[in-house]
């Protein structure tokens, strides 16, 4: 019990009381085992210099004394004896024996600690990805609600001032509410899709908005009395998936923003470049306090940033001028090859 917690010390006294029991006139074979196992103890806790510098200095220690006081069987043997040999042949295996149980106790260790990293590492990842796909999710359903909630509100308003004026275009107002509400519906359902697990009866196949869903996003927000000049640049051509989902969420969050915060019109520019696909909003602002912020703090803002960032491209957004307002875009995106889905 005290060699494992003092190991130098014990292995000391041992060569000590070996060397005096030698000289005392007892025999090797009973002198030399218990400094044998403290060799060996040392060389299992220590470092591998540490433990054969102390090793060799303690079975030189006994082989000398083994020559001084020879005892046992062979008395008076000359220091190539097997007897006086074995001492140094028994301390050096002791301490081979200990450095090799050392190296397996370090290895074993090495091994479970690699394994612990590699299993927190999966974990880690695991929860990264966990996080992308909630804020994934995050920015859809804000898309999605955002956009639709602000056309029911303008709708909801002129309904309300038409009511008493003019019946008729107050029910197409509220018609237009019934229409957005539903598709907030629709798209609520598909992006909420995603969360089905394996298996769930009824999941969706509907493709994720693109580019092609654009003149119906131009009606929608044309009836919420947004009128938009839309303008194209360059032949148009299929986009990687998901950079034809981010370039319509960003027309569609640019569209949302200046219906609310403009003065009743826009402008939306798409330019095809052979390295990608330029998108340019312009709306003039009804009031500069209310619209959105230069440093792009809101959460629209954010997530137009983030689905440039996340198609390879850049956004920049912000007032030009005292009563107009930009969002620039640009989604890296080359033309997919023939066949793509």
């Amino acid at each position: 019990a005290v060699r494992r917690r003092w190991p130098l010390t014990v292995l000391g006294l041992a060569v000590a009381a070996s060397v005096a029991s030698m000289a005392g006139g007892e025999p090797r074979a009973a002198a030399i085992p218990a400094a044998a196992i403290a060799a060996y103890t040392v060389a299992a806790t220590r470092p591998r210099p540490v433990a054969w510098a102390i090793g060799t200095a303690a079975a030189l220690v006994l082989y000398g004394a083994s020559l001084r006081w020879p005892g046992g069987m062979w008395p008076g043997a000359d220091w190539w004896d097997r007897g006086n040999a074995g001492v140094l042949a028994l301390v050096g295996m002791a301490v081979a024996v200990g450095d090799a149980l050392r190296t397996r106790r370090a290895y074993l260790a090495a091994v479970e600690e690699r394994a612990r990293r590699a299993e927190q590492s999966r974990e880690e990842e695991a929860q990264r990805l966990v996080m992308e796909e909630r804020l994934r999710i995050a920015r859809e359903l804000h898309d999605v609600v955002a956009h639709n909630l602000a056309l029911i509100s303008v709708q909801a308003g002129v309904a309300t001032h038409l009511m008493e004026s003019n019946p008729g275009k107050a029910t197409a107002a509220l018609g237009h509410v019934r229409d957005a509400a539903n598709a907030a519906v629709d798209e609520l359902g598909a992006v909420l899709a995603v969360l089905r697990q394996n298996g769930d009866p009824d999941g969706t196949t509907e493709p994720a908005p693109g580019l092609g869903n654009l003149p119906s996003l131009l009606d929608t927000v044309a009836a919420a009395g947004l009128r938009v000049r839309y303008n194209q640049a360059g032949p148009a051509r299929p986009l990687p998936a998901a950079t034809e989902l981010a370039a319509y969420r960003i027309v569609q969050e640019a569209l949302t923003n200046a219906s609310k915060h403009g003065g009743g019109g826009a402008d939306l520019d798409l330019t095809y470049t052979p390295e990608g696909l330029g998108i340019e909003v312009t709306n003039p602002l009804a009031n500069q306090a209310d619209g959105p912020s230069a440093a792009g703090t809101g959460h629209g803002l954010v997530g137009m940033r983030e689905r440039a960032t996340a198609a390879g491209g850049h956004l920049q957004a912000g007032p030009e001028g005292p009563d107009r307002f930009v969002v620039r875009a640009f989604l890296a995106g080359p033309a997919q090859p023939e066949g793509a889905a």
